[in-house]
């Protein structure tokens, strides 16, 4: 009996309404960062919604490589007044997106994107470099997690 922990689909399309954006950097604790940016949105008066994304885009190769990391929480509607360090966007869409389904243990998400760029890599099909992974649900031992990486080509 097969056991697929990675579902794989070809051609998904992201899309967030009212996202709360904060850069963070690697060093930074992503659990502080996402309490104060729940914090931030209920100081606002509305509502976090949603699980958690996370943005990541890699540039560079070899000893200079830069990493971008942001945090992304949807809100149940737009915040017009968002100061530094926080950005808003009213909606995010990303089509033309290899997407993965993961369930596992999180310290093992990075094979979906493994998966994303070894299937990319024998089909032909050339990657952006940036992913979103919104982490659908966690429970003890293991989470839900959807990994989008946009494909850069017309598909």
């Amino acid at each position: 009996m097969r056991n697929d922990k990675i579902q794989i689909s070809y051609n998904k399309t992201l899309k967030l309404r009212n996202v709360l954006i904060k850069e963070v950097n690697l060093i930074d604790t992503l659990n502080k960062e996402v309490f104060l940016m729940e914090n931030f949105i209920k100081n606002k008066g509305a509502q976090p919604i949603g699980p958690l994304i996370q943005y990541t885009y890699v540039e560079g190769s070899g000893t200079n490589v830069k990493v971008t990391l942001k945090l992304m929480r949807q809100s149940n509607t737009f915040i017009h007044k968002v100061e530094e360090p926080y950005k808003m966007e009213p909606i995010i869409r990303v089509k033309n997106c290899m997407y993965a389904r993961y369930i596992g243990e999180e310290s093992k998400l990075k094979f979906a994107y493994d998966k994303i760029n070894l299937i990319a890599f024998e089909e032909g099909i050339p990657l952006k470099g940036d992913s979103y992974t919104v982490f659908v649900a966690k429970n003890d031992d293991n989470i839900i997690a959807d990994v989008f990486m946009e494909r850069a080509d017309g598909e």
